[in-house]
């Protein structure tokens, strides 16, 4: 039964995330947390992330820019890398705190920004690929620090979509790939992972057809609405656990 639920919760994260570029390890970590631990459900969440990412680069392979993805991670895979390595030695909550207040201020600058209409070039996305990937491999998900990168890039929908998931498919290899260095990835561990990531990518496919129907200017407001909620769940959860 357990196995069926975090199936299902996949299933809408996936949806979820196929929608907006993030939100899934929102709303599957506190259940891994619940049914296998914290220790055990991060690297689970990211064998899953693989797999979700796979799944929106595969629904909207055409419109990736993959100049964008070499430039971002370029220097965000020996990031993740770096942060996982570093992950026990820094206190989460401090992490959350910061994180909280990143997305909540990312609102009202991703608005600045376009109403300015200044963009991000990919010299840019070299530079913040290394600390976003450096906290990639320590927290669980940064979704909502890439999804105003990208989107300040000058990418909406699919092509934003497409490009954010290829290019945290890169980040999340390398993260796997360190936890397996250090011997972090038991049987069942990769196979929870599996498990969740097959639900992931299919919600990918099912949101495609939600984001072509939907407008530029819905999906950014949906964009908010996401930066908002994390900002303030990972406020609330520094704040439950100090």
């Amino acid at each position: 039964m357990e196995y069926l639920l975090i199936l299902a919760v996949a299933l809408a994260a996936g949806t979820l995330s196929g929608i907006v570029g993030t939100g899934s390890s929102m709303m599957l970590m506190p259940f891994l947390v619940i049914f296998f631990g914290p220790k055990q459900a991060v690297p689970m969440m990211a064998i899953a992330s693989i797999l979700g990412n796979l799944g929106r680069v595969l629904a909207w392979w055409r419109l990736v820019d993959w100049g964008a993805v070499l430039a971002y991670s370029a220097t965000a895979i020996p990031g993740a890398a770096l942060g996982v390595k570093s992950l026990l030695a820094l206190p989460a909550r401090a992490v959350d705190v910061a994180l909280g207040l990143f997305f909540l201020s990312m609102i009202p600058v991703r608005r600045w920004l376009a109403r300015h209409e200044l963009r991000i070039t990919r010299l840019h996305l070299a530079l913040l690929g290394g600390p976003i990937g450096f906290l990639t491999g320590i927290v669980v998900s940064t979704g909502p620090l890439s999804v105003p990168i990208f989107v300040s890039y000058g990418l909406e929908k699919g092509a934003f979509l497409a490009t954010e998931a290829a290019s945290s498919l890169a980040i999340y290899g390398a993260k796997v790939a360190t936890f397996e260095a250090l011997g972090a990835l038991p049987v069942e561990i990769v196979a929870g992972g599996l498990l969740c990531g097959s639900g992931i990518m299919t919600g990918a496919f099912i949101a495609r057809r939600m984001v072509l129907r939907m407008s530029a200017g819905t999906f950014r407001h949906v964009l908010d609405g996401l930066m908002l909620v994390s900002g303030l769940s990972l406020l609330w959860a520094a704040a439950r656990f100090a």
